[in-house]
């Protein structure tokens, strides 16, 4: 039987990036159960993919700082724009931040598929396990067994079930007796307790908002939905959220006294959709009025308005997630190759590690790095 000397488990944005960057003197097989590579980075960011975003820091994500810091030192924003350029991918930048394909993701398919077209591809093949064997790794499939010198497992997380996600890359890192953590949904909408369901009548509306979840502040749109809250700043907020209370300031950046004063109804000084603007005097209990005839009172409740709190009372689940939050414990990774510290030859990167970043490109940004880290590693 042949002896590859590297099997990667999965074919997404790591496993296939991690393919691209090794090298073409070994032999390579790519173990995936779709019958597509790449499917969850196809319908990415509405088919555009939000690769990367215009500031990658350690603080934009959930993990070991060490960890990432390792990582994206060496391969940065900066290297994945200039792998896109060196393979002619155009990227428009929205907001002044994030970076998408401007042709779409399957222009990053494509190029992915070509740097790797000189592997063994091996699609619709589920797996069902791994062992070691001395310094052959066996792993075990519903099309028989493979053998390699190297595991490189990319295997992702749990949400995107309808794309043939799943957590067999924990379950291989258990039969190695490595540290795990379950996985669970991230990226994702908050659903309400019942003092909230005002929310669920505004389903539809957006507005710009400042979301606090500990020591982290997200910054971006939140849109209501008949389940509950969601939007970009909901879905990074989630990434952090555990358990108690968030802290949602609807009039960011602005004075509210200052806002509320002179003699236009209250509503209307708010600057805000007058559906949304009624339910907030109504969580408040406020009355619609000029605004120089609120009492002092009535200030005070207003003022809660620019730290609305409540307590989520979970989240949307992992069909609607955007990525799962879990892995790999990092203690058990080399910060400088993601190799597996006790068991020698066996990786793991992307998602299927405890590193999770915000919404806006961090997530693929994390997925080429630990690739290309790994990738470079592999003697």
């Amino acid at each position: 039987m042949k002896i590859y000397d590297v099997i990667i488990l999965g074919a997404g944005a790591s496993g296939l990036m991690c393919a691209s960057n090794l090298s073409r003197k070994k032999s390579v097989a790519i173990l995936e159960g779709s019958d597509k590579v790449a499917k969850k980075l196809k319908i990415s960011g509405g088919g555009k993919c939000n690769i990367t975003n215009a500031s990658v820091k350690v603080e934009n994500f959930d993990g070991d700082a060490e960890l990432l810091h390792a990582t994206l030192k060496r391969f940065s924003k900066n290297s994945l724009l200039r792998f896109l350029e060196r393979n002619r991918i155009d990227l428009e930048l929205r907001k002044e931040r994030y970076y998408f394909c401007k042709e779409g993701s399957e222009a990053i398919i494509s190029v992915l598929k070509k740097n790797s077209d000189w592997c063994d591809l091996f699609l619709q093949t589920r797996v069902e396990g791994a062992i070691k064997e001395g310094d052959t790794f066996i792993v075990k499939s519903d099309r028989g067994e493979f053998r390699g010198k190297n595991l490189v497992v990319a295997t992702g997380g749990k949400s995107f079930a309808s794309l043939g996600a799943s957590d067999i890359g924990l379950e291989i890192a258990k039969s190695f007796a490595i540290q795990t953590k379950k996985f669970t949904p991230a990226l994702v909408g908050l659903t309400l307790q019942k003092e909230q369901f005002w929310m669920k009548e505004l389903s539809g509306l957006s507005c710009y908002v400042h979301i606090k979840v500990g020591d982290r502040l997200l910054k971006e749109e939140m849109l209501f939905a008949h389940k509950g809250i969601s939007g970009p700043a909901v879905l990074s907020a989630s990434l952090y959220w555990r358990s108690g209370d968030i802290a949602i300031d609807f009039f960011p950046d602005k004075n509210l006294n200052e806002l509320l004063s002179g003699k236009k109804l209250v509503t209307s000084a708010m600057q805000l959709p007058k559906r949304l603007a009624k339910a907030l005097l109504n969580a408040v209990d406020v009355e619609d009025k000029e605004c120089y005839k609120l009492s002092k009172e009535e200030r005070v409740k207003l003022l809660l308005l620019k730290e609305y709190k409540l307590a989520p009372a979970g989240t949307f689940g992992f069909t609607k997630a955007e990525v799962s939050r879990g892995g790999v414990v990092v203690d058990e990774l080399e910060s400088k190759s993601l190799e597996i510290k006790k068991v020698k030859g066996l990786y793991f990167i992307g998602e299927v590690a405890d590193i999770t970043g915000e919404l806006g490109g961090y997530n693929f940004q994390w997925a080429f790095s630990s690739a290309y880290v790994c990738a470079k590693s592999i003697k």
